[in-house]
């Protein structure tokens, strides 16, 4: 468990491919902001952090519970909910939007890319001088 790394994952680089195609610009893990969110829109104040089902105990069949060990997982799959419902609450305490991404949404990309096309609003327009 000690290797499975919190960024760069291929969920993430698969999220920061399809926004980078769209035309979207965007910083990474920004430490100064509360849970460090995985991609972040500093003009728009929009984060986005981008879940393992599994590690985030997403419900769907990726994220289905284990089968064994469960006094060990469970809490801390909770205790990652928790920390994921309060990193968002602070965020957008201080004005900040948030979007999650699900590892599971990334099956259909058409679909994915109209939900973060919705999220970020229009890529801003770049000067051609």
């Amino acid at each position: 468990m000690s290797r499975i790394g919190s960024k760069h994952t291929k969920p993430e680089l698969a999220v920061r491919t399809l926004l980078h195609r769209m035309g979207y610009r965007f910083r990474l893990h920004r430490r100064e902001l509360p849970g460090k969110p995985d991609i972040v829109f500093i003009g728009r104040k929009k984060a986005i952090f981008v879940h393992g089902c599994y590690w985030h105990g997403h419900g769907c069949k990726i994220g289905k519970p284990p089968k064994s060990n469960l006094e060990f997982w469970l809490p801390k799959i909770e205790r990652n909910r928790e920390r994921d419902v309060r990193n968002r609450f602070e965020l957008e305490r201080i004005g900040w939007q948030v979007e999650e991404v699900w590892q599971c949404e990334l099956k259909d990309f058409q679909i994915l890319a109209e939900k973060l096309r919705n999220f970020l609003g229009p890529q801003k327009a770049i000067d051609s001088h």
